[in-house]
């Protein structure tokens, strides 16, 4: 990129909740402004909640172009995770509100885009603009875990997020799957 203008045209992508055994696939999709740096981008992984909380508002504050996109869980079932985990960027890319010339891609494999995308592994690691992806999603994918949680406390998704840990697996053994857990993972399946 040969300016500043044109670092606007390029977006990050990044997708939180390929391992679950519940819940959806989010993507964000991000466009950082060039002249708004924001601190302490990294994998969102390496954050604790508080501190994404902070930045994902941070995010959205000075960020150009912010969008989610997701894959639910009829369609991780339908397509695959994989599938499913490209639909939900190929989702979040295209709700930017901003002509995207060029997307980075967290990963070793990248979806179709509108326009050409290359794919950094451990972008979220290298890449700011991947970094603000993967905090915005987890960030949202987190939040909303929270929410089924109210609905469904005694699988504990307020703890776990879905993962298969000991304390969901058990949860499943003894009250069988929700509508929002995935079907075809074994865990569940064996459940169901």
């Amino acid at each position: 990129m040969s300016s500043l203008c044109s670092l606007a045209t390029v977006a990050g992508v990044d997708e939180v909740g390929r391992g679950p055994l519940a819940g959806p696939v989010v993507a964000a999709a991000v466009i950082l402004d060039p002249v708004m740096f924001i601190r302490g981008l990294t994998d969102s992984k390496k954050l604790s909640a508080k501190r994404r909380e902070v930045l994902s508002q941070e995010i959205y504050q000075r960020a150009l172009a912010v969008s989610l996109g997701r894959a639910e869980v009829h369609e991780i079932d339908r397509l695959n995770i994989l599938q499913a985990s490209h639909l939900a960027m190929q989702r979040a890319v295209a709700g930017l509100n901003s002509a995207v010339e060029l997307v980075l891609v967290d990963g070793n494999v990248s979806p179709g885009f509108a326009c050409p995308s290359v794919p950094i592994v451990k972008g979220d690691l290298k890449v700011a603009m991947i970094s603000a992806a993967s905090i915005v999603a987890k960030v949202s994918r987190d939040a909303e875990m929270c929410d089924m949680h109210a609905r469904y406390p005694e699988y504990g998704f307020s703890r776990h997020k879905g993962y298969g840990t000991r304390e969901h697996i058990a949860a499943l053994n003894s009250f069988g799957a929700t509508k929002h857990h995935r079907k075809s993972f074994a865990p569940v399946a064996a459940v169901t």
